[in-house]
């Protein structure tokens, strides 16, 4: 994986790649297991498994960013269509010595950006419409900036593959579960495997939640840090933080509960409610972490 800004002007980040490292080993690990334990449970299944297992991951890692571009209702657009949002891009990706990433715009009210893309040839940066009508162009260029580093430093891609790996945990449990495969045998280790596979399925996706939500938040503030360097201008992205988390409790219940799923994404979370337990186990630092950092990054600049 080459490091963070090794192709690209932004701030590298020897402690975001040593997370990402760190997270993909522990969770290929509890995967690892996972599988192991599937293979002595099913017995003479494993051929099935290690297809379906194989099959997922490659699926996962070739078509995520689409999926996840479809999912949000990411509508590419051309510089005609939105001469604004590709202004604002391009001037990001000019600063930024990096090449130009797909564009789109989600039909949403909920202002919000994210960016996807396995690397920076795939990359998309999406904006909804709820933010382009909201922000001001420097604040815009600020969450741009914020979204770009994701795909800079890669780690939107691990992202994405290490929180696939719990799913495809449950997943492949469901289907032992659903199927009946490799259940014929009527001996004690039948029962056995009845009850320990969805345990061990469940440990795994709990760890894998925890590793994924705990880089999240390190990310989020990388980011903000990159962008608010590379830009010169971190008041921009603090006052676009300040504006689209302020915005987020006029947003209707039912569009933030479509949003809420995909909050690891998002420059900013969604919550549908003050008290959700999303806000206990958020993907993303609070905003008082977010502004009191940028707020450090604006008196460093000012001195020097």
């Amino acid at each position: 994986m080459p490091g963070p800004g090794s192709r690209s002007r932004y701030a590298p980040d020897r402690g975001l790649t040593t997370r990402m490292v760190t997270t993909m080993f522990l969770i290929g690990l509890v995967y690892v297991v996972f599988v192991g334990v599937l293979l002595v449970a099913l017995q003479n299944a494993w051929p099935v498994i290690l297809v379906v297992a194989g099959g997922l991951f490659i699926a996962q890692f070739w078509f995520s960013d689409r999926i996840a571009a479809y999912s949000m209702g990411a509508r590419e657009v051309t510089p005609e269509q939105a001469p604004e949002l590709h202004g604002a891009v391009d001037r990001i990706c000019a600063l930024a010595d990096m090449p130009k990433p797909r564009v789109a715009i989600a039909d949403s009210d909920v202002p919000n950006a994210f960016a996807t893309g396995r690397n920076e040839r795939t990359a998309l940066v999406c904006a909804t419409t709820g933010l382009l009508r909201r922000l001001e162009p420097e604040e815009l260029e600020g969450v741009l900036a914020h979204e770009l580093s994701h795909v800079a430093h890669r780690d939107v891609a691990v992202m994405t593959i290490a929180s696939f790996l719990g799913v495809l945990a449950g997943t492949m449990t469901r289907v032992w579960l659903y199927t009946g495969i490799g259940r014929s045998s009527r001996d004690s280790n039948t029962a056995i495997a009845m009850l320990l596979v969805p345990l061990v399925s469940a440990v795994v996706y709990v760890i894998s939640f925890l590793l994924t939500r705990l880089l999240s938040r390190y990310r989020e503030l990388s980011a903000d840090r990159a962008a608010a360097l590379l830009t010169g201008r971190p008041s921009a992205l603090a006052s676009a933080l300040t504006k689209v988390t302020g915005q987020m409790a006029r947003i209707p219940t039912q569009d933030l509960r479509k949003a809420e799923p995909f909050n690891a994404f998002w420059f900013a979370p969604a919550f549908s409610s003050k008290e959700s337990l999303s806000r206990l186990l958020s993907s993303h630092p609070t905003l008082e972490q977010r502004l009191d950092q940028l707020a450090r990054i604006s008196t460093q600049l000012g001195r020097a």
